[in-house]
């Protein structure tokens, strides 16, 4: 690791103007200073990620302290997933992993990723398609068919007040510039039915026949981040920004429900409209936004499932990676978890 004191580091980072990477920077020098060398990796990571575009070079050795802290901690997670994958690899002893064994590099950071672009893990050779074919997900006809008694039950969730939901964007700090409208406002709020991977059973138990219609869904295991769903209320002239997904190896499923004139949706180049009851699948690693122009609420169930070009040793791989990661940091890093 390039040798620079603690003491020169901080005076650098002082002289980088207030914002979201000044915060990273102060947070990954702190974590090393308490000896948390994991944690302090994670949050230099996500400082490289996002480094402004007007950076004096005078800050550069700040820069280069953070690449060498990552790169060694990459070995040490290296050595770490490749033990505890090492049971698992032998089970699947016959199957094909050279696409999952592409995940775990560029996850290391071994291996250069191209579009799409998610923040945490990119599975190669997946077609890079922003809307998917409806015809794949079959299991989606009966949630569609529920469509009436989603509504319902939401509009009556809803007749609590704005209370009963909670933001969709929480970050503790200062959040990316792009989330700090957004961010702890319910002008984006949800209502969880499975969140990070656990049902949420109070509110399961408030919409019965939501819960009954999505018996059948194929939920996607992955630590920290599926299975997830939850109905998504956009407030009048409301937009979320462009952003990407932490993992293509899962879809993310929108069912309308609620949809007043003016909304949109951007995948990529693709823009479509919603309609209430005509669910599609897309893929969040590719950037997409939406948009409320309308003067009333929007509403959307989203569910996350696995992408159907993985094959069963990959999802059982996949789950199993992120799991590592997540356990070899205590949980997974925020660039992992995502905002959105």
């Amino acid at each position: 690791m390039l040798q620079t004191d603690d003491q020169s580091l901080e005076r650098l980072i002082a002289t980088v103007d207030a914002g979201p990477f000044r915060s990273l920077l102060e947070a990954a020098l702190r974590h090393e200073r308490q000896g948390q060398a994991r944690a302090a990796a994670a949050t230099w990571r996500t400082a490289l990620q996002t480094i402004p575009r007007m950076l004096s070079p005078a800050v550069r050795p700040v820069l280069e302290h953070a690449k060498a802290a990552v790169e060694a901690n990459d070995l040490a997670l290296e050595g770490f997933l490749a033990e505890r994958l090492a049971g698992l690899r032998a089970r699947h002893g016959n199957a094909r992993l050279d696409r999952f064994d592409k995940a775990r590099d560029i996850l290391l950071r071994k291996r250069r990723v191209f579009r799409p672009q998610p923040s945490f893990m990119y599975v190669p050779e997946l077609p890079a398609i922003a809307f998917h074919d409806r015809g794949q997900f079959p299991w989606l006809d009966r949630i569609e068919a529920a469509t009436a008694d989603i509504r319902a039950e939401l509009v009556r969730v809803l007749a609590d007040g704005p209370s009963v939901l909670e933001p969709y964007v929480a970050v503790d700090g200062t959040p990316q510039d792009r989330w700090r409208d957004l961010n702890r406002s319910r002008r984006w709020g949800v209502f969880y039915l499975w969140r990070a991977g656990a049902p949420v059973e109070e509110n399961l138990a408030r919409c019965p026949r939501t819960a009954a219609a999505l018996a059948g869904w194929p939920k996607c295991d992955l630590q920290e981040t599926g299975p997830t769903a939850v109905f998504s209320i956009l407030d009048a002239r409301t937009r979320i920004p462009p952003h990407v997904g932490v993992n293509n190896a899962r879809l993310i499923v929108h069912l309308p429900l609620i949809v007043p004139p003016g909304c949109g949706f951007r995948v990529g180049a693709e823009t479509r409209s919603w309609t209430p009851g005509e669910a599609f699948v897309f893929d969040d690693t590719i950037e997409h936004e939406a948009w409320n122009d309308s003067d009333q609420p929007r509403a959307v169930l989203i569910l996350d499932c696995w992408n159907p070009y993985l094959s069963e040793a990959e999802r059982e791989m996949v789950s199993a990676l992120t799991a590592g990661v997540g356990d070899f940091y205590g949980q997974l890093p925020e660039y992992a978890r995502g905002t959105a």
